[in-house]
Parts: structure tokens; C-alpha cells; sequence
């Protein structure tokens, strides 16, 4: 008898009782997600696969489900596991004991710093992880020729990695642009995962243009800026990825999409959460909760978490609590606020020993800054007068405004406005090859007398420094070359916060733990200066992603999107 052979002769054994399956969980609910309805009765589990519900079961393993209810294993659609600012191996710590069993990655962040070999590199974590992650090949590196990455992979590159088997098709296309002109470059990547899975960026695009995105093959889109819009995606036949991050949260606006008609369609994503919220609120327990808090029906809720992603990504083999399906179940104390108990991943319960087999490679991307240090003078910004572009922040999301502003003007300088929270922004170029820098202005980060800085800039990842005196600016610039690039508060000339992420200027190689003290201590410096964001570093790393409407700046400069060509500062 071959393995295969073996395998379906002890499944069907211990479907029918004949022998006492390797594990049971006893006297628990679970949910149906194909019609919401509550089940009773005992769940056996052989190996990795459900061979048995609605029955009575034994098992060499027993676990107590009474007073608790089992739902299938979440599925993250579209995470950037660098954007926690922990790796892999912590990001699999954190997550799975809140339920995720599985998490569709894009190391884009990575792949922009270090090419094909942040591929390599997210490819291996994922073969030696508890959770089942699933990496995309990043499609857009960089994402524009309006900016300068550290890596440019091509469609010769990405040919290799199609049939990977971690591997789920092409990560989100941003350059929607590049779709809709038909630039060669683009049609060569669409042209060679033609029929295969690619994901969608598209955000505030409708009517023809979206029917042309659509027309390639892109399956889905996580990036919706309305109900209308998502509503629209949906009836073009995308899957809505219903987003909640650190800075786009969309759960609460987006969920009267969710009901029992729609939810096959969609799916929930956190795209960038970083690891102090995820200590707070959770991961997609949160959007779980969020969205049934809101007024979504609970048992659509559920099934979009689970089944609805997993048919979406080509996963057939999870989403449901039924025979023959694989055996990733999360029992809860609560179904309608997602209070999870515990966690089956794989057919075994998850605890500490669950991660204990790992060894961490915690040395790739370092020294990705190649910056020289930095004097003041590199941040003064040159203008023909006072009037001129001003990038206009706004709330809790990535769009930004495009103002025209004047602002102090002398000896052919146009100066920063902090009576009218108007502050420099400038974009260095960090991955070497040539000294670009962009200069420009930004409203709406509120604080005087300071400087933030970061290495995290979507999606070149070049350094980013906003403030409003030149000195604090170099200062924050010259501190992120010191640690190996991250975060960095300064106000007086003196750090008072910062967070080392040496692995390509984008993860740290310390803890979980350790990471979300650190954050804490960044909001509270950021607070204690004046910024009234409460994740200013986060807005500040998509102030460079020129995909994303309307006014962006790039180590190129500023960048109208709308127009897709750079603009004098």
C-alpha cells in the first residue's frame, strides 16, 4: 500500500469510527458557512483533513469544545508582511494565535529593496512556518518610472517563480497607468501569467478604465476608496478585499457591502498592520468583530473570512468545517466578537512548541542604506516664488490633496509654514546608484520644532524625513544611516525616539514584544512634539507612492498623479 493509499484507508477508518481518530474536538457548536446555521457534535480530525462532523467520536487526542464555537481558519488575502516592521517568523507568532491560519503575502517592500532576492527570501520563511503563508510574485518593482528602487525585476524574472508551489500568482498591479497605456513592459508581465491569478490596485478608477484593468485578468482589489466604488468593482466581477490596517480602515464603511448574496465575492485584508496594533485590537478577529459590530449578518461575516478568500486564491482545500477539508479551526469563546480560545492549524493545536523548530535568517538586506551623512543644506528647497504645489494630508487614509499654496519666499527659497502646519518633505534616495532627492511640502502633520524620519516609503522604500528646520531633518536622516534604516524622532537636534529595522531598512530582527514597546514609545515621542496623527509614520510612508492619487513625492520629486509626471516643487 502506497502513502497516498494509506493515508485515505486511515481517513475513511476513522470517518467511520472503525478506530479512534487522531484528534476530536468534543461537545462543541461550529458554524456552516454555507448557510450560517449552528451544528452540533463532535469534529475528528486524521492527520491534517476533517473526516468527520455531525457524529459522535473517539480519539487518541480529545479536546473539551463545550461552551465554545468553531469557525474555519481566517485567511488574510493581502498582507505586506514587512509593513508589521517584524519578520516573518514573529509576524507567523503574532497572527496565528488570533486565528489567521493562512495570509496571502506580497514582499514587495522587500523585493523593491533587494530584487529577487527578497523573493527567495519570503519563498524560504514561508516552507518553515507554522502558518500556512502563501507568497505573490511582486509585479510592480518599482512600481513606476517616476521613482528609483533599490531592484528592478522584470518579466524574465518572474517567469521562473510561476509554479512555485508557495506561490499564488502575480502580487496587486499598481500601475494601473502603465495598464491602461499599454507600455510594453507591463503587457510582457500580464502577458506572461496570462490565465493565472494576478491581484488588483486600482483605487478611484471606474467606468471604461476599469473595464479595460478588468479585461487583463486581474481578479480582485483591496484598495477601494468608497462603497460606491467597491460596489462597482463587484459588479465587474472583482473580488472586494475589504481592508483594515493601521492606516486604511475600511471595514465599518465598506461592510453594509457584506450579505448573504455577496459575500462569495469578498474577502477581508489588512495589507499594512503593524504589531502594536495587532497587541491592541487584533488581526482578523478585529475586522471580524468590526464588521459585524457594524451590522453585517454574522454568518457572511464568517464565510468572507474563510471559504470566500479561500476560492478566490485557488485554495480549495479550506474554508469549511466539513470532511475533507483541511483542519485549520479556531474555537471561540464568542462568535459575534470573535474572542478567539484557541487554534487548530493543520490538524494540531497551536501553542508555544507550535514555533519552536524555527531558525530565523536575520541577516538579509543589512546595510541598505547607502546614504552618506547629510548636512543641512541638502534640504533647502528652491522656488520662482511663494506660490507653489503644497501636498495636502488627509485622515486616516492614502489619498493625498493637491494644494497651491504660498508660503515664505526668499534669496529663490521657498520656506516651510508651521503657523499654518506647513512642512518640508524630502525623498534621498538610499539603495545607491545615483544622489536623487525630491523636495516639496506637506500639510497636515501639525508639529513645530522637529523632524520624523523613515526608511519604510512605498514602494522604493527611499528615506523619507518631513519637518520644519533643516538641522532636526539631517539629524533624523543621519540617525536611520546609523541604525540600518526605520524610524526616528528628533526635535532640538536630539533623537528622542527611534526604532532600529536593519533587515532592509524595513523589519527589525528583535521580537514582537520588543518591536511594539518601541512603537509606543514613537507615538508617545510624536505626540509629545505636536503631531496629532496617530500613526504619523505610517501616513508618511505612503506620501511616496506614486500610484495612489493625487499629489505624491518621490527621490525623483513631486509627482502629480493624476497627470503621472513630476511637477516643479
Amino acid at each position: 500500500m502506497d502513502d497516498k493509499t494509506a493515508i485515505l484507508a486511515r481517513r475513511i477508518d476513522q470517518a467511520m469510527g472503525r478506530e479512534p481518530a487522531d484528534l476530536v474536538i468534543k461537545g462543541a457548536r461550529y458554524l456552516n458557512v454555507i448557510d450560517g446555521a449552528m451544528v452540533a457534535g463532535d469534529i475528528a480530525v486524521t492527520g491534517d483533513t476533517i473526516v468527520g462532523v455531525q457524529a459522535d467520536y473517539h480519539g487518541v487526542r480529545e479536546m473539551d469544545g463545550r461552551g465554545k464555537v468553531v469557525v474555519p481558519g481566517f485567511i488574510d488575502t493581502h498582507v505586506h508582511v514587512e509593513s508589521t516592521c517584524i519578520s516573518p517568523w514573529e509576524f507567523d507568532r503574532v497572527v496565528l494565535e488570533r486565528g489567521t491560519t493562512t495570509a496571502i503575502c506580497d514582499p514587495h517592500e522587500i523585493s523593491n529593496v533587494l530584487g529577487t532576492k527578497g523573493l527567495d527570501y519570503f519563498l524560504a520563511a514561508a516552507a518553515n512556518l507554522a502558518m500556512d503563508l502563501r507568497v505573490q510574485l511582486s509585479s510592480c518593482v518599482p512600481a513606476s518610472h517616476l521613482e528609483t528602487s533599490g531592484a528592478v525585476i522584470t518579466a524574465a524574472d518572474l517567469a521562473p517563480y510561476k509554479d512555485h508551489p508557495r506561490g499564488i500568482g502575480l502580487a496587486e498591479f499598481m500601475n494601473y497607468p502603465g495598464v491602461l497605456n499599454k507600455e510594453p513592459a507591463v503587457l510582457e508581465k500580464l502577458s506572461t501569467f496570462f490565465g493565472a491569478h494576478i491581484d488588483g490596485h486600482v483605487p478611484m478608477v471606474s467606468g471604461r478604465d476599469l473595464n479595460a484593468y478588468c479585461a487583463c485578468g486581474i481578479k480582485n482589489c483591496h484598495e477601494s476608496t468608497s462603497l460606491k466604488e467597491a460596489a462597482e468593482k463587484l459588479s465587474k466581477g472583482m473580488q472586494v478585499l475589504i481592508r483594515d490596517g493601521s492606516l486604511c480602515k475600511d471595514v465599518v464603511t465598506q461592510s453594509p457591502l457584506i450579505n448573504d448574496l455577496t459575500s462569495p465575492f469578498l474577502a477581508l485584508c489588512t495589507d499594512d498592520r503593524n504589531p502594536l496594533d495587532i497587541a491592541e485590537e487584533g488581526h482578523l478577529d478585529h475586522l471580524i468583530r468590526s464588521a459585524i459590530g457594524a451590522g453585517a449578518p454574522m454568518g457572511a461575516v464568517y464565510r468572507a473570512a474563510s471559504w470566500s478568500a479561500a476560492q478566490g486564491f485557488g485554495l480549495r482545500d479550506r474554508g469549511l468545517i466539513a470532511p475533507g477539508y483541511r483542519a485549520d479551526m479556531v474555537l471561540l469563546d464568542d462568535l459575534a466578537d470573535c474572542a478567539v480560545a484557541s487554534v487548530i492549524r493543520d490538524g494540531r493545536p497551536v501553542d508555544d512548541e507550535s514555533f519552536g523548530g524555527h531558525r530565523p535568517d536575520l541577516s538579509v538586506g543589512r546595510r541598505s542604506i547607502k546614504l552618506d551623512r547629510v548636512e543641512p543644506l541638502i534640504f533647502e528647497v528652491p522656488g520662482i516664488g511663494p506660490s507653489g504645489p503644497v501636498i495636502g494630508l488627509v485622515p486616516d487614509g492614502v489619498i493625498t490633496t493637491h494644494l497651491t499654496m504660498d508660503l515664505p519666499f526668499a534669496n529663490g527659497l521657498r520656506h516651510p509654514d508651521p503657523e499654518n502646519d506647513v512642512l518640508k518633505v524630502v525623498v534621498l534616495n538610499r539603495h545607491g546608484g545615483n544622489r536623487n532627492i525630491g523636495r516639496g511640502f506637506i500639510k497636515g502633520f501639525g508639529f513645530r520644532d522637529a523632524a520624523i524620519a523613515s526608511s519604510v516609503g512605498h514602494d522604493a522604500h527611499n528615506v523619507i524625513v518631513v519637518g520644519d528646520n533643516d538641522r532636526d531633518m539631517a539629524v533624523a536622516v543621519n540617525r536611520l544611516i546609523e541604525i540600518e534604516g526605520g524610524f526616528a524622532v528628533v526635535r532640538g537636534g536630539r533623537v528622542i525616539a527611534d526604532l532600529p529595522l536593519p533587515i532592509a531598512g524595513l523589519m527589525s530582527d528583535k521580537s514582537a514584544a520588543d518591536v511594539v514597546i518601541a512603537l509606543q514609545r514613537l507615538r508617545l515621542a510624536a505626540k509629545d512634539i505636536g503631531c496629532p496623527l496617530p500613526e504619523p509614520f505610517l501616513h508618511m510612508a505612503f506620501l511616496p507612492l506614486c500610484v495612489i492619487p493625487h499629489l505624491k513625492i518621490t527621490d525623483h520629486g513631486l509627482v502629480d498623479v493624476d497627470k503621472f509626471e513630476l511637477i516643479a516643487a
